[in-house]
């Protein structure tokens, strides 16, 4: 417990600078899985979204934190009805949140509304580390914010559980979006629990077949049990939206302002979707 309270200890937006300087750093260094240019202009784009999240998130992690300590004080939840180990506990409670994020994610993809704060992750053409920073500060926030605490709220989890889930899937959302090269043996191994950067790339693919595949953020379980795995060679992918697919729709300011914009849905056969 001692290495999680010190973990816990540290500010998480220092543990996300620390990544991206190791990812985006290797990205340069390295033979990547995709080329592209302009990588520090597209770094930059996504950077200031961050800013806007860390802005926005000074009043929201207040209300956040409040609420699951409302939560625990009350001992609501299933957990505070059935005894079990501590690291029972952490282990089963970064799992549930990654459960109830996967239906939140799922549902995003459904919802016309929501989905157009998400397809702000999905519009990026170019995707490397910094695609982790390229996500809608209201989605982000309230919506898969929310997720945490419902789970919290059903099942009794507290600031400890959600602080080293926070930090889990963190260290995997980076690495999922890094432009790196990932043996094909990893996907045949670990890929059978966890999600992979491969599996994670196939979500990000403009076919919409896989696009809407592939939800979880750590454990890939929950797309091989509710019927959303799907897979293709990582070569043939393709990332983006289609509608997105121009210069000027990959700016900061454009994609902000894109939820609030009426885009139509370009389908694979070149149709559009509302």
């Amino acid at each position: 417990m001692e290495i999680v309270d010190y973990l816990l200890s540290i500010d998480l937006n220092y543990i996300v600078i620390g990544l991206m300087v190791i990812f985006f750093s290797l990205e340069q260094l390295l033979n990547t899985q995709f080329s592209f240019k302009k990588r520090g202009l597209h770094m930059w784009h996504a950077f200031l979204f961050q800013v806007v999240f860390f802005i926005a998130n000074i009043f929201w992690a207040t209300f956040f934190v409040f609420s699951i300590e409302w939560l625990n004080q009350h001992e609501i939840g299933l957990f505070y009805l059935i005894q079990l180990p501590l690291w029972v506990k952490l282990i089963l409670g970064v799992a549930i949140i990654d459960l109830v994020t996967y239906w939140f994610h799922r549902i995003s993809h459904l919802v016309p509304v929501i989905w157009r704060f998400h397809r702000v992750h999905h519009s990026d053409t170019t995707m490397d580390s910094s695609t982790y920073f390229r996500a809608h500060p209201i989605e982000v926030l309230l919506w898969f914010g929310s997720a945490s605490i419902l789970s919290a709220g059903i099942f009794g989890l507290d600031l400890i559980a959600v602080g080293i889930y926070f930090l889990v899937a963190t260290l995997f959302q980076i690495l999922e979006h890094s432009n790196l090269r990932f043996p094909a043996w990893l996907d045949k191994t670990i890929g059978l629990v966890f999600t992979t950067p491969n599996f994670h790339k196939i979500h990000h693919d403009q076919d919409q077949h896989y696009t809407d595949s592939n939800f979880a953020d750590i454990f890939i379980l929950w797309d091989r049990i509710f019927g959303t795995f799907k897979y293709k060679p990582i070569e043939q992918v393709k990332f983006g939206l289609e509608e997105f697919d121009e210069d000027k729709k990959q700016t900061f300011w454009y994609l902000f302002r894109s939820p609030f914009i009426h885009i139509e849905r370009i389908e694979k056969d070149g149709s559009t979707k509302n």
